[in-house]
């Protein structure tokens, strides 16, 4: 959900390709996949050594998609609101 305001820049959630790759880290959350003794490596069971490995693989996609999704720096003036374009809500 976007707006594009008065000036012309989009403000709020925009979606990208890229935040679907978010959703790999949380297949740690369906442990039926991996509740498994085996393959083991160097003496740990799979279970342990999956959720080490899926841990390195949440770091690195979110940062994957930091980088891809972060927006280029302006070199205009930061955005700055004036106390009229402030919400404050509906009091009726």
């Amino acid at each position: 959900m976007s707006t594009v305001k008065h000036d012309g820049k989009v403000r709020g959630l925009r979606f990208s390709p890229w935040n679907l790759l978010l959703i790999v880290p949380l297949l740690v959350l369906v442990t039926p996949l991996f509740n498994v003794d085996g393959p083991r490596l160097f003496g740990m069971p799979f279970f342990y050594w999956f959720q080490f490995l899926m841990v390195a693989v949440g770091v690195l996609s979110t940062w994957i998609v930091y980088v891809m999704t972060r927006d280029k720096p302006t070199a205009d003036a930061p955005d700055r609101l004036s106390v009229d374009e402030l919400d404050e809500g509906d009091a009726r």
